[in-house]
């Protein structure tokens, strides 16, 4: 990040602003029809406000910061759970809540180097998920994590640790959960440091973060939107549309 890069995002920042209240998720019984629930998975250790939202396992010690610092502490994170007959249940957006100030504008969460030139309306740049999942955590956190995992003398990280501590997850908190597992918040052994790994909506792919402002323009919350609800169930309604449209010169045969 340089001064020119800022003054960039200045001119730009408007057009980063997710059009989702995301605090509805978190709010509301029903989003366009569908059931909504609200799970509360724990705390994330941000010692030093740097946030980092990545795919945990394809982590490494030095990834760069969102530029927006947030407080420093321990804050609590929720997971907005979206209940569809096709979809089944899946994970909306996640949120971690800073204070308890009502969001008036969602900004994307920008590490400094990205392109902003050319940008368009419903542009992101987003965090890529691989494996399928997706965590929290402070950049001053990720040098002891990059070196637990690399203390494991095993071939996958996931089936030779983690896979036994999110069965563990399921058999303790099932709702909203297959057997398998689909969240922890995991301490890193012989520290403090809780990181949150939940799945992402619908698996691999980029989805983007935001901080979330109040009306004093402080930071009181970020939001990962892993699905947007009405988006999503639009585009669902037109391929349904495409499938059920009669070819050209139909005729029925009675």
């Amino acid at each position: 990040m340089n001064e020119n890069w800022m003054q960039k995002y200045e001119e730009v920042k408007n057009i980063l602003v997710c059009p989702t209240d995301l605090e509805t998720y978190f709010t509301s019984d029903e989003i366009v029809g569908e059931k909504m629930e609200v799970m509360e998975i724990g705390n994330v250790s941000l010692p030093s406000g740097k946030v980092v939202v990545r795919a945990p396992f394809f982590m490494t010690a030095d990834e760069k910061p969102y530029v927006f610092e947030t407080l420093k502490g321990n804050f609590p994170v929720s997971v907005a759970v979206v209940k569809n007959e096709t979809w089944g249940d899946r994970y909306a957006a996640v949120k971690v809540k800073f204070t308890d100030e009502k969001p008036v504008v969602y900004r994307e969460g920008l590490i400094g180097n990205e392109n902003l030139d050319d940008l368009e309306d419903a542009d992101f740049f987003g965090f890529f998920v691989d494996a399928g999942l997706a965590c929290i955590a402070d950049a001053e956190v990720l040098p002891v994590f990059d070196a637990f995992l690399h203390s494991l003398d095993v071939d996958n990280i996931y089936d030779g640790y983690f896979s036994e501590l999110f069965a563990k997850s399921y058999q303790e908190n099932p709702n909203n959960q297959r057997k398998s597992g689909d969240w922890i918040n995991w301490t890193i052994p012989n520290t403090n440091f809780q990181i949150p790994i939940f799945t992402s909506g619908f698996g691999d792919g980029m989805y983007p973060v935001y901080f979330a402002y109040d009306m004093n323009e402080n930071i009181c919350g970020l939001y990962i939107q892993f699905i947007d609800i009405e988006l999503s169930l639009a585009e669902e309604d037109e391929e349904d549309d495409e499938e059920n449209k009669q070819p050209e010169n139909f005729v029925f045969l009675r």
